[in-house]
């Protein structure tokens, strides 16, 4: 089924008790990082939007229980000239979890066929290319027993602007924005048209999208951690490790 992103900017809030609900979210993403480590599994979260869309609240929120030896959070910026050298995926073929571990990406390889292609970076051929070659590297990563969680967080022009205004307006938040922010709203057109591309090109089944109506955030954060731990919980064994029994003898003989 196509993805229509005007499906997702209601920006209705959010009606339950967002304190409890997202504690609630947070412990079962706690028991399932546990899953992921006494089970080896991988897993890879990736959050794709608009600027100013919310991932990094959405992202401080996800990890917030989570024990920090057993995941990493990747903020994606323009490569290096080094990682611009070799092909543009070597980048985040070293930053792939081990087992036991989740890697959470803020923006990914997605940028060959977002940024990329509307900036001007990569030529028409490579981008165009940069379809199969993230579908092909996606379907090794589940091929080898990765779970592959895909977010977009959709907001408004209107939202956008809003935010980014607010944040240059505050002197504790103005670091998170620069000029690009500002040049990139006026090519929106070209965004929407090369998103539109990607989801057609890269919704497949071994690692399709899930869209998060970002225009408000309380909503915006319930919703995808909502995703992520269904996508997560669905590919991981639930129950924790048989006791030892010679753990549970000396345990008793030293404890009582």
């Amino acid at each position: 089924m196509a993805i229509d992103l005007s499906d997702y900017e209601r920006g209705a809030p959010y009606p339950g008790n967002y304190s409890a609900d997202l504690a609630a979210l947070q412990e079962r993403l706690a028991r399932i990082q546990v899953a992921h480590i006494v089970h080896k599994r991988r897993a890879i979260v990736l959050l794709e939007g608009w600027d100013a869309a919310g991932k990094g609240g959405i992202i401080q929120r996800l990890t917030a229980k989570w024990d920090p030896r057993y995941f990493d959070v990747f903020p994606i910026s323009a490569p290096t000239a080094e990682e611009k050298d070799k092909h543009f995926l070597w980048r985040f073929w070293r930053k792939l979890p081990a087992s036991g571990e989740i890697a959470v990406f803020d923006r990914s390889w997605y940028g060959r066929v977002l940024v990329e292609r509307v900036e001007g970076f990569a030529s028409e051929p490579d981008w165009r290319r940069g379809y199969d070659e993230i579908n092909e590297f996606e379907a090794q990563q589940r091929d080898c027993g990765t779970t592959i969680v895909k977010l977009f967080v959709h907001v408004t022009q209107e939202e956008q602007d809003k935010r980014l205004k607010k944040r240059f307006e505050d002197p504790w938040k103005r670091w998170k924005t620069g000029a690009d922010d500002y040049r990139n709203r006026v090519r929106r057109p070209a965004y929407l048209d090369a998103i539109d591309d990607m989801f057609r090109m890269t919704n497949t089944r071994w690692a399709p999208w899930t869209v998060i109506d970002g225009n408000d955030k309380k909503a915006a954060r319930i919703a995808s951690l909502t995703a992520i731990a269904d996508q997560l919980e669905a590919h991981v064994p639930m129950e924790p490790l048989p006791l030892d029994p010679e753990l549970e003898q000396m345990v008793r003989r030293e404890l009582g």
